[in-house]
């Protein structure tokens, strides 16, 4: 395939279609990330302690399972490509996981609780890389043009805080209009419900979708070389950091949010109003991610920008309340959301461009492969986050369905204001250093062209 080809236009319905497989991995993992924990602690009667050993335990699981995923879909052959296949088959059975995963219920013993929290948890986890990793992987597929990339991505990232908005603001009064104030039976129904959304999402997404960019059979790599290819690309490694700061703070806030309204403000309800505040920031923000871009000439700095305003402005949260200040909480609240999804288009935009740098410095191209330790960062960051908030509160003395001591109370506070924003001014540093600009990318991508053509001819 020529050089060309490879820089096509996507269509407006394969931009949107690939949005769309977000929306449904949000209407899965972000509704995981968000409300699974509290469901944990709080309805299903599961203790903090266990719930922290869950989730660094669940990450050795991750450390297995992603590289192998990612492998098997470098490797995998079908007439609809390498990645889309996984969408059709994986996203369906995952969505049963899900609702498997609620489906538990709090009169059981302590011990079958913890086992089934377990299996269902990590089969969930397998699952979810199934489809993830693929979909992640698909963009470097679909057209090596840098500005379609970042289009792409765009379109990505504003469906998914479209999504996240919806879910934050519906989930807390759907679980109890449909559970008729039983939480457990209002958790399993719009799991059912997601996971529909989950499945549906993804076969758009495979459907209309389509796989442009070819690479040439090779032999088996194996992991050892693989593994030294991926430290020769110094923007991937930035990216991979990056990814890792971006799991713990999100994942650690977000898990933190609905305990925050709940304990600290009072009222669970403030959560869904919350939400409504900060959803058209959200989608503004996602969509100023080209025009940043265009001034910086440069993903990762175009990062770095949004991730350091975002830590600022969620410190600033800490000094003001619902209750006591209202409108300079929502105002700090609309500023972070804003920044973060600008961010959050930026952190994926970079991934597949780090695959043509790899290729360029070691003739190895394995897209699958590093998105899947790009996912696996992601996913370490999450553990670490959601396990020490869960650990430090249980030492605390938290106790379900009460009120909580002050120290309780400050660590809630501190995690969803302060923390998170020291977090993200770290990671801007980080993001900082990435040097893989446009210029640098285009001269690239045409000497790796040159190269496949001389191959061709001798």
């Amino acid at each position: 395939m020529n050089q060309e080809d490879t820089n096509i236009k996507v269509p407006l319905i394969s931009k949107i279609a690939y949005g769309m497989g977000d929306v449904g991995c949000n209407f899965s993992w972000m509704f995981v990330g968000n409300f699974l924990m509290i469901f944990y602690t709080d309805v299903f009667g599961i203790g903090m302690g266990a719930v922290a050993g869950l989730m660094l335990f669940s990450r050795f699981w991750d450390a297995i399972n992603d590289p192998i995923v990612g492998g098997l879909s470098d490797k995998t052959h079908s007439k609809w490509g390498r990645y889309r296949p996984w969408l059709l088959i994986a996203a369906p059975l995952t969505a049963i996981v899900l609702l498997m995963t609620f489906w538990a219920h709090p009169d059981w013993p302590s011990t079958s609780k913890i086992v089934y929290m377990t299996i269902t948890y990590c089969i969930l986890v397998l699952g979810y890389t199934c489809v993830n990793i693929p979909y992640g992987t698909l963009c470097g597929a679909m057209t090596q043009n840098i500005e379609e990339r970042a289009k792409i991505n765009t379109f990505r990232s504003v469906s998914a805080m479209i999504a996240i908005g919806i879910i934050n603001i519906v989930t807390v009064p759907l679980i109890e209009a449909i559970g008729n104030g039983n939480d457990k039976r209002g958790y399993l129904l719009v799991a059912a419900l997601y996971g529909c959304i989950f499945a549906a999402c993804h076969i758009f997404c495979f459907a209309k979708t389509k796989e442009v960019v070819e690479v040439a059979e090779k032999e088996k790599i194996s992991l050892k070389v693989q593994l030294k290819a991926v430290a020769k690309n110094r923007p991937y490694m930035i990216a991979v950091a990056g990814q890792f700061l971006f799991g713990m703070t999100l994942y650690g806030r977000n898990a933190d949010a609905l305990y925050y309204f709940t304990y600290v403000e009072g009222n669970k309800a403030l959560f869904s109003t919350y939400s409504m505040f900060i959803i058209i920031p959200s989608i503004i923000g996602a969509a100023c991610f080209p025009f940043v871009f265009r001034l910086t000439n440069n993903k990762g700095r175009s990062a770095s920008i949004f991730a350091l305003l975002t830590g600022i402005s969620m410190f600033c949260m800490y000094f003001f309340t619902v209750g006591e200040s209202p409108v300079p909480f929502y105002t700090f609240s609309c500023l972070s959301q804003f920044f973060f999804s600008g961010f959050n288009t930026a952190i994926y935009a970079i991934v597949p461009d780090c695959v043509e740098y790899g290729e360029w410095k070691t003739g190895l191209r394995n897209d699958g492969f590093q998105y899947a330790f790009i996912s696996l960062g992601n996913k370490i960051g999450m553990a670490i986050g959601t396990s020490v908030l869960a650990g430090v509160l249980g030492m605390l003395g938290y106790v379900a369905n009460q009120q909580q001591n002050a120290a309780v109370l400050a660590v809630i506070k501190h995690s969803f204001t302060t923390v998170p924003g020291v977090l993200w001014i770290v990671t801007a540093v980080v993001l900082y250093f990435y040097r893989l600009n446009k210029k640098t990318y285009n001269k690239i991508v045409k000497e790796i062209h040159v190269k496949k053509e001389e191959k061709l001819r001798i």
